[in-house]
């Protein structure tokens, strides 16, 4: 939002500096992004008289100028073919800066001539592209007269970011409203007009489309004259940024950033039969007035008459109807378009206007009757003519909140406790109208606050926050971040600090770090588990980001392809973050996701022996473990099942159970899949479910038993079985650990054979096991022992036979 500061005066009676103002603006959550200041811009350049112009003695194009300023006189030598004794033009002094390119000027010598400074054109103070001479002044301005005065460039300029929800703020009104809220002048009244009417609107209008347009208001202005607008509107307009076009369309665009109010006109000569408000069909298409054509989708709130669509309700008019220099009659729109729809067309055909901005935020649907007079009497009053009667369609929208508020909430919520009175004055200065009754007030919104009569919430919290910004959040106490008191527990959560060490232990593992949507494709979230219940956007950003995520993984995958796309082809990239379930609170899970692609890198040092090797599933299953330790997840017991979701590899996936709970899932990610995503496999990935990992169990004394190393050395002996095909390896593992729990301090696989010498339907699993004896050296004997309980365990529970 841009605006200058006469503009601002207009609806705020106010001796505020524009410091003060930008400061108070920021103050209220209206974030200035730039303030220009024109005037201190063009300050070094001023009205010079010219006493005597004449030829250079070395150069045909040059003149020598005797130039007369406010601080003596100056020979210059200027190249422009106006420059001539007895005019008057803008002098720029050595040392200034010329706007155009950024030049510091200096005394210099032409052809043998001294210049100091220069006779300046508009195209060089950026005011226009004429440079074919210099600017000359109207001989009655006195010298000395700064440039800025002369072309209305004394006015600061203030650029405002304004949030999505402050769509009030799109109007220079609303801006002064809240200025005056916070104390900085008080709100001019603003004027309706009452017009004379020459009789009924001749044009009619009826709504199909009452959802997207619940309000149309016209009104005939006859016999206007529609040439350029005055000055002080083309010097308003063009100081934020907009190009005067002809005086109707000025007005327009005046009202829409003055009072948030989008309006259209129409050349009523040029309308076949009334105004229809339906609903587009598919292929209808119009040029509109942005120079560009159309084709428009179902469902776009159209603007038709009888020749067809000739316009998009709420984003752009069309060129069939629009108004020009030969305009007699105009016909003008004020209307309230509902706001999800203008998005939902604006967004789809990628048409970008200052009505889309204000419309699909949801501007004042009251105001709708009042703006077509306001609008009226201004044709009026720059255009002549005379107006007809509003015709109006449909019926203001509902537009407004009843809110029980008690001021005691401020303090409960934000930690200040201003006097009830206070709190009353703020609420009724922005425009809420406030009952009092035992204490507590009943507010009722303004219909220009959609962000909170419009809102899900029951707006308590909104007032609270409305009392605080105008208050500002410098009243808001210091206090120190150290406590007082002793503190009784850590204050982190339980599943914050397993986001944390999740993050640290992946980033640690050569992972990095992502931040991705939490939101995605209808299409590829089924693929990633997402079902009825998966939460749909009801206003997406895009058309292939309309559900949210169930997986982080798609994300990721996505990420690491685009990579690949550019060169990088090994990908290792993880997020901690929230996937949904359900649109209910309870039905959002935190997961520590992952994906690794490519090559993994062991090592890139070139003195390292470990070359470079295609990732696997181990790879995602070492990093979930990981994870789970760093966690505080016991692993040891953990049990390794297949049942890993369907956009895993299904024999190459797995999941870590510890009794009924999943508490991570690895694998290769399904090659249907990355074909689908255009990615180049394999891509292997992990899902570890942060709260689904046990808490920590409280014990007495230290948190961590005391480290105990024995002095005795450990045994490994070495086993190989036949089992059966069927027979999972981490079976074999168990079973063999469990044979001697005080002694057996480990057991690992490593070689599965099948081939000859192994029957059919059976292979061989080779597998180390450790003793650590603890109190005694072992004997032969004693490591005997344990190797035969090793082998009757093995048999036992999976069947297992030693191969000879």
């Amino acid at each position: 939002m841009k605006f200058t500061l006469s503009w601002l005066k207009k609806h705020l009676d106010t001796t505020a500096s524009a410091e003060e103002i930008c400061t108070a603006l920021t103050a209220l959550g209206l974030e200035v992004d730039a303030f220009e200041d024109r005037a201190a811009t063009y300050a070094p350049f001023k009205v010079a008289y010219v006493e005597k112009a004449e030829k250079h003695p070395d150069a045909d194009r040059l003149r020598v100028c005797n130039v007369q300023t406010d601080k003596g006189t100056i020979q210059v030598v200027c190249g422009a073919p106006n420059a001539r004794t007895g005019m008057k033009a803008v002098f720029a002094p050595e040392g200034s800066v010329i706007p155009r390119d950024g030049t510091v000027l200096k005394k210099g010598t032409i052809r043998g001539v001294e210049s100091c400074g220069m006779l300046v054109s508009a195209a060089e103070m950026s005011l226009s592209d004429e440079h074919d001479g210099i600017i000359e002044v109207d001989e009655n301005i006195p010298v000395g007269t700064p440039l800025a005065a002369i072309f209305g460039l004394d006015d600061p300029v203030f650029v405002l970011g304004l949030t999505p929800n402050r769509v009030d703020c799109a109007g220079v009104r609303g801006i002064a409203r809240d200025l005056a809220a916070a104390g900085l002048g008080t709100l001019k009244p603003l004027e309706i007009p009452v017009l004379k009417t020459f009789g009924p609107c001749p044009v009619s209008v009826r709504i199909e489309d009452t959802d997207g347009c619940p309000l149309f208001v016209g009104r005939l202005v006859k016999g206007v004259k529609n040439g350029p607008s005055p000055d002080w509107l083309q010097k308003q307009l063009k100081a934020v940024g907009l190009r005067p076009i002809s005086a109707l369309v000025d007005i327009t665009n005046y009202i829409s950033l003055d009072l948030c109010r989008p309006l259209h006109v129409y050349d009523a000569a040029k309308l076949k039969g009334g105004i229809v408000v339906r609903q587009t069909i598919e292929g209808e298409s119009f040029d509109a007035l942005n120079d560009k054509s159309y084709s428009v989708m179902d469902g776009a709130v159209g603007i038709t008459d009888s020749s067809g669509l000739i316009g998009l309700g709420g984003i752009v008019g069309g060129v069939s109807t629009g108004s020009d220099e030969t305009t007699v009659d105009v016909f003008v729109e004020s209307a309230y378009f509902t706001p999800m729809r203008i998005a939902k067309t604006g967004r789809s055909l990628g048409i970008e206007s200052d009505a889309r901005y204000r419309f699909e935020r949801g501007i004042d649907p009251a105001f709708t009757v009042d703006a077509s007079a306001i609008a009226a009497q201004m044709i009026l009053d720059l255009c002549g003519g005379e107006a007809s009667e509003a015709v109006q369609a449909g019926a203001v929208p509902s537009c407004g909140k009843t809110i029980e508020f008690d001021p005691a909430l401020v303090k409960a919520l934000i930690g200040i406790d201003p006097p009830p009175s206070q709190q009353k004055k703020i609420l009724e200065d922005l425009g809420f109208g406030v009952g009092e009754a035992g204490g507590k007030f009943t507010v009722q919104t303004p219909p220009w606050r959609g962000d909170i009569w419009a809102a899900e919430t029951d707006g308590k919290a909104d007032l609270a926050e409305e009392i605080m910004r105008v208050i500002g959040l410098d009243a808001l106490p210091a206090i120190s971040v150290r406590s007082e008191t002793p503190v009784a527990g850590a204050a982190e959560t339980e599943m914050l600090s397993r986001i944390r060490a999740a993050r640290s232990v992946l980033t640690s593992r050569g992972l990095d770090e992502c931040i991705t949507w939490s939101f995605m494709g209808a299409k590829l979230a089924a693929e990633f588990g997402a079902n009825d219940n998966t939460p749909v956007l009801s206003n997406p950003i895009s058309s292939d980001l309309d559900v949210m995520r169930p997986s982080i993984l798609p994300n990721l995958i996505a990420a690491a392809g685009k990579n690949h796309d550019r060169g990088f082809g090994d990908a290792a990239l993880c997020e901690v973050g929230p996937v949904f379930r359900t649109t209910e609170a309870t039905g959002q899970d935190i997961i520590a996701s992952g994906i690794r692609m490519g090559d993994y890198h062991q090592s890139r040092s070139w003195a390292s022996s470990h070359a470079a090797r295609g990732v696997d599933a181990y790879d995602a299953k070492a990093d979930a473990l990981a994870v789970l330790a760093a966690c505080g997840a016991k692993t040891d017991n953990a049990q390794i099942r297949r049942d890993a979701p369907s956009y895993y590899h299904p024999g190459r996936s797995g999941t870590i159970n510890l009794g009924p709970n999943t508490l991570a899932r690895f694998g290769e990610i399904h090659p249907a899949i990355l074909e689908e995503m255009d990615i180049k496999g394999p891509v292997v990935a992990f899902e570890v479910l942060l709260a689904n990992i046990p808490a920590p169990k409280k014990k007495a004394g230290t948190e961590k038993s005391l480290l105990a190393l024995s002095p005795l050395q450990p045994v490994n002996r070495d086993f190989a079985f036949i089992v059966d095909e069927a027979v999972e390896a981490e079976a074999l593992v168990k079973s063999a650990v469990a044979a001697d729990k005080a002694l057996i301090t480990g057991a690992s696989i490593f070689d599965v054979y099948r081939g000859k010498g192994v029957e059919e339907g059976k292979k061989s699993v080779a597998l180390t096991v450790s003793l650590q004896p603890s109190d005694k050296t072992l004997t032969d004997k004693d490591i005997e022992q344990v190797c035969q309980k090793i082998i009757e365990g093995v048999f036992a529970k999976t069947g297992g036979q030693l191969r000879a």
